[in-house]
This record gives C-alpha cells, sequence and structure tokens, in this order.
C-alpha cells in the first residue's frame, strides 16, 4: 500500500523509535503516547485490519503476540501488567488502516499520565 504510513515506517521512508524488528514484525514507540510505555507492534506484511486476516496468517498473528511479550518484559512490564489492544475498523478507533497492536503499560490502569 503506497499510503500506508506504517508500510512507510518499515520502508524506513518516514522514521520511528524502533524497539524491536525482524523479518515480519516492527515495533516502534506511539508518537502520541496513551501512556508511558506505548508501543505500536505491526506486521510488515499489509493486513488492513483483523477482518482481513487469512488462514495462512495465523501463524504471523500467533508470532506478534509471542513478541509482544518479549517487547513487555524487555520494557519492565512484566511484573507490573500491560494492556494490549487492537482496534479494527473506524468506529472503534483504528486510525492507520495496517494491522496494528498497542502494547500499553508503566501506569496503573485508570491512572491519568502525568505530564
Amino acid at each position: 500500500m503506497q499510503d500506508c504510513l506504517f508500510c512507510k515506517i518499515i520502508k524506513k521512508q518516514i522514521p520511528a523509535d524502533i524497539v524491536y524488528e525482524d523479518e515480519e514484525i516492527l515495533a516502534f514507540k506511539d508518537i502520541q503516547p496513551a501512556a508511558p510505555i506505548h508501543i505500536l507492534v505491526i506486521p510488515k506484511k499489509h493486513i488492513e485490519s483483523i477482518n482481513k486476516l487469512e488462514k495462512q496468517d495465523e501463524l504471523l498473528v500467533g508470532k506478534i503476540y509471542t513478541k509482544i511479550k518479549d517487547i513487555a518484559k524487555q520494557q519492565g512490564l512484566e511484573d507490573t501488567g500491560y494492556r494490549v489492544i487492537v482496534n479494527c475498523g473506524k468506529d472503534a478507533g483504528q486510525e492507520v488502516m495496517h494491522l496494528h497492536y498497542h502494547l500499553l503499560g508503566g501506569k496503573k490502569l485508570g491512572e491519568k499520565i502525568v505530564d
């Protein structure tokens, strides 16, 4: 997808603060964090949303969740906890039409972020 923001990040056409990368997955810090730690984890394969997942994507999605666990541990969230959110479609708040997972942590659920 030529106009996809995340595809441009994958191709290094737009800079990002990358925390993890391999041949199938990219994880980077959200530029508008909703928590002290807010990382987006995306497949490098362009998949528009959960609704566009196919049978062949099952291993990739499983790998993404395993990497989310590893990234959460690396970020020091393993013991305190974290949230993983996936929005599907515009009415659910999906702003970029490329499947992505929000990893949020660093504060207790419900607490305001202190600037």
